[in-house]
């Protein structure tokens, strides 16, 4: 799109997209979604999916990369050429200042991995406006020119939109607690197998043997508690607790409900859950607040867990033990004997 029309290539890409598609048959969904993958890089970015955040971030991928440098300073080169413009390098540098600044990445990923490189691309151009005595305030590269188009190259920053900073948080703090709770139940599956086996072992191939070996009776019972002990703990701290599902005018009227969890909607019609988040999204207050109250909410159903299969694993690993000296006294005190 960008060989036929520099100002608005994403269209023009979207289009030729589409075009391939139809020739290739592929679905109208499909042809749909990859267009509007492709127009989510537009500027300002405002990508509503995670296709979309991938592709975005990939767009700006050279932001935060070591090789910004080299890459600016061609770019300033083609839109010279492009559109016959003669900046200084303090103007071109306050211009990118101003571009980087007013742009986030929208993957953790990509948070992650680049933000801190693209921080320092920042600071090293302003190390050398403040070194070049420069005083200009950064506008946007349209704005320098008339030969551009009236829209803006470069978005002005939204003050109604989260800090990207808050978001960037909550963000990685979901996706921390969504691992931790994965990992948790992964350690309960874990032990509700190894310990269902040990159950079976016992139940099939020791218990009938109890009558010809009788000092072997305290520690297989030992054994088989510590089995059991273990199992309903891990199952414990799977077991999911669903609230009623329901929430009421005057929950929203106080902001007491949390529509992030599905917990507290399930049971509602569509229409009155789709006017709750419309009033969530439209209450900064609102919004945060069920941020803050759903990542609560995850922390405390972490905490719980953990807790729980810690004592699983600790009724385990002593119970183990203690069943093991128990067949070793047995066998030593009474298996001679018999």
């Amino acid at each position: 799109g960008y060989f036929e029309d520099i100002q608005n290539h994403e269209q023009r890409g979207a289009d030729l997209a589409v075009e391939f598609l139809k020739e290739q048959h592929i679905s109208a969904e499909v042809r749909d979604a990859v267009m509007q993958v492709i127009l989510s890089t537009k500027m300002p970015q405002r990508p509503t999916n995670l296709l979309e955040d991938i592709l975005c971030d990939g767009d700006l991928f050279h932001l935060g990369t070591e090789d910004f440098t080299d890459k600016r300073k061609l770019m300033h080169k083609e839109m010279a050429m492009l559109f016959s413009l003669d900046l200084s390098k303090s103007e071109c540098r306050l211009k990118d200042i101003a571009f980087l600044e007013s742009q986030h990445y929208h993957t953790d990923y990509c948070t992650l991995l680049l933000n801190d490189q693209k921080q320092k691309n920042i600071d090293q151009l302003k190390s050398k406006i403040k070194n070049e005595g420069a005083n200009l305030k950064p506008v946007s590269l349209i704005e320098t020119s008339e030969n551009l188009s009236d829209e803006k190259l470069l978005p002005k920053k939204d003050k109604k939109r989260p800090d990207k900073g808050i978001e960037t948080m909550f963000r990685i703090t979901s996706s921390n607690n969504q691992r931790l709770s994965d990992m948790a139940d992964n350690k309960a599956q874990l032990l509700i197998t190894v310990n269902s086996i040990i159950l079976s072992l016992i139940v099939s191939l020791v218990l009938r043997r109890l009558e010809d070996n009788a000092f072997l009776i305290v520690p297989t019972f030992i054994l088989l508690m510590v089995s059991l002990g273990a199992i309903i703990f891990s199952i414990l701290a799977t077991r999911p607790s669903i609230p009623a599902g329901v929430f009421t005018d005057n929950d929203l009227e106080r902001k007491k409900v949390n529509l992030l969890f599905f917990g507290n909607f399930y049971k509602m019609a569509l229409n009155d859950y789709s006017k709750g988040m419309i009033k969530v999204m439209n209450d900064n207050e609102f919004l945060y607040g069920t941020l803050i109250t759903d990542v609560y909410s995850q922390g405390v159903v972490l905490g719980r867990k953990y807790k729980l299969i810690r004592i699983a694993y600790n009724i385990f690993m002593f119970g183990l033990i203690a069943a093991v000296l128990a067949y070793i006294v047995s066998y030593i005190a009474y298996g001679k004997l018999s």
